[in-house]
């Protein structure tokens, strides 16, 4: 039986509504990771830092995608909550065909000054050549990658979280036999790798928009629209949290990789490249939690059903406490396996990795909580906070923990940057549930 947003969620329907999200993003997530294994054990270590300087640049520009997506769908819920679907579909056709238009501007803009670009982001003359390979190819598929972006929080709006786990599923399995034919058998190198990731957003983009053009039994579909311009600034406000989250995150990356390469070389950042890969498969799990339940919160939120939203909040911090505790547990276990998996032909930077890999991973035991308050207050509307939070998370207490703790600890400061970032976000987190409880009720 369908579970629909209206619906009251005991742990097994929010278990049930919330996994397609979660496999969706841990399977994108798989992504970066495939290019990582690839690259790193068929081009090498140099092409693998190639890789991992250029992706920043890559989410700055998915982060207008995201921005959109997760803004979008929480307006396209709360209007469905207070009953006027139409609106709704017009609300929804509007966004896509903006992420569509932005997608063209950012992919042309991007690629015009690719090469200062990845010089911003740590590139050196020797890794110049492969960094410009792989971001002409990945910036030229910028409005699909858009689409699938946003598709993810749009899906789950339409009560279709299903349809985008089998999307993500069929976008993964394109990219890992893509990659193994361009990296493989043709020899293409990161070149090859840039190609296997965007062959596969054909599924993850294209596929949904085709399915909202057509006659379907969701709750959207495409429609007759007009522009919406006070919808679409509330939908970037409201999802500027994610833009933010996004670029931020890749600016920070650019400092890291900067800091590594002064402190180890290209085998820093091509330690911290698979750090990143399998950080970004254990947060999937959290991005996804968050991005499954945020609709049903905007969906009670606009019908004004207190008590709903009350259990609903209650149950989603005891899942995220759980996950939190389950990842950190899993992270050192793993740890050593993980890092042979990538980088096991070279023994020193296997140990950097591992060693890297084990004092990141605590940061596990907070981020889960500021991933879901800045998705939670999206949710609601409250864009503002969202973005405080975000900013603070994501750039301020990075910013400030990478340039302080390497001159501090050298190498070990740069692995626990993260974990002292993430600490300070917890702390303003918890005090803004606290400070918002009695204005929206959900505790």
């Amino acid at each position: 039986m369908r579970i629909q947003l209206s619906d009251h969620f005991n742990y097994s329907t929010l278990f049930r509504f919330t996994l397609p999200s979660i496999v969706m993003m841990i399977v994108t997530s798989v992504y970066s990771v495939v290019d990582g294994l690839f690259v790193s054990n068929l081009v090498g270590d140099r092409a693998l830092a190639a890789v991992n300087i250029v992706f920043p640049l890559t989410m700055v520009v998915g982060a207008f995608g995201f921005m959109l997506g997760t803004g979008g769908s929480a307006e396209v819920a709360r209007v469905m909550g207070m009953g006027e679907e139409k609106k709704a579909r017009e609300y929804f056709t509007t966004l896509v065909l903006t992420v569509i238009a932005g997608g063209v501007l950012l992919s042309a803009g991007c690629i015009a000054f690719l090469r200062p670009l990845c010089a911003l982001f740590g590139a050196n003359e020797a890794l110049m050549a492969d960094c410009l390979s792989y971001g002409y190819i990945m910036l030229a598929g910028t409005p699909l990658f858009l689409l699938q972006t946003s598709f993810q929080s749009f899906l789950v709006a339409a009560e279709r979280p299903k349809l985008g786990l089998i999307l993500a599923v069929g976008s993964g399995l394109a990219n890992i036999g893509f990659d193994y034919l361009f990296i493989g058998p043709l020899h293409l190198g990161v070149a090859g790798a840039a190609l296997g990731t965007v062959s596969s957003y054909l599924v993850g983009g294209l596929v949904p928009l085709v399915y909202f053009l057509a006659p379907n039994k969701s709750r959207l579909r495409m429609t007759r629209t007009r522009l919406y311009p006070r919808m679409l600034l509330r939908s970037c406000a409201n999802g500027s949290s994610e833009l933010m989250t996004n670029v931020s995150t890749s600016l920070v990356s650019a400092l890291y990789n900067r800091c590594l390469m002064s402190i180890a070389g290209e085998q820093g950042v091509a330690a911290l490249s698979v750090i990143m890969y399998v950080n970004f498969v254990f947060a999937a799990a959290l991005i996804g939690f968050t991005m499954g339940v945020a609709p049903v919160f905007s969906f009670q939120y606009g019908a004004g059903d207190r008590g709903e939203l009350r259990s609903l909040f209650s149950k989603s911090t005891r899942v995220i406490a759980a996950l939190s505790l389950a990842m950190v547990a899993a992270s050192q276990l793993l740890a050593g396996p993980l890092a042979a998996l990538f980088v096991g032909y070279d023994p020193g930077l296997k140990a950097m990795t591992e060693w890297g890999f084990r004092i990141f991973a605590l940061s596990f035991l907070c981020n889960g909580w500021n991933i879901f308050g800045s998705g939670f207050f999206t949710a609601l509307g409250d864009g503002k906070t969202s973005a405080i939070l975000s900013f603070l998370r994501t750039l301020l207490f990075q910013c400030g923990a990478i340039w302080l703790l390497p001159r501090l600890f050298e190498l070990n400061g740069v692995w626990w940057a993260t974990v002292a970032a993430e600490g300070g976000a917890l702390m303003v987190t918890l005090w803004y549930f606290w400070h918002k409880r009695e204005k929206y009720h959900y505790a």
